[in-house]
């Protein structure tokens, strides 16, 4: 039950990362009217560095999708990491209204990293 459990986080969590990416392509969801001023200010600043969200939206793409698959999970779990880090603190310090999401999708990210803890055990040896 908990495998399949952590199947269907998974493929929501990967589809979320994946669907994430492609916006930053393709820009097929507007982004919302309610803004604050300081997230605004700070994707201003990410929009200067031309190179940052093509570079975010690739990470996010493969990430998602190597979190799908349960044979790459542990590898997209730590692919996403940094990612999901950003993700929570911009709404820590700029738009708190979006911390529950954060929250439940870092905590979800972190789950899989213990779940598969195993997996890195050689990269720290």
């Amino acid at each position: 039950m908990k495998n399949k459990f952590l199947l269907v986080l998974s493929l929501l969590f990967g589809l979320m990362f994946i669907n994430a990416g492609l916006n930053k392509f393709l820009n097929y969801m507007p982004p919302p009217d309610d803004v604050s001023e300081g997230l605004s200010t700070v994707m201003g600043a990410m929009m200067e560095i031309s190179w940052l969200i093509p570079l975010i939206a690739i990470v996010e793409i493969i990430g998602g999708i190597l979190f799908m698959i349960p044979k790459y999970r542990a590898l997209g779990a730590i692919v996403i990491f940094p990612v999901m880090v950003g993700i929570l603190l911009t709404h820590l310090i700029n738009d708190p209204s979006g911390l529950p999401i954060a929250v439940s999708l870092m905590v979800i990210n972190l789950w899989v990293i213990l779940e598969k803890s195993d997996k890195y055990k050689p990269m720290i040896n």
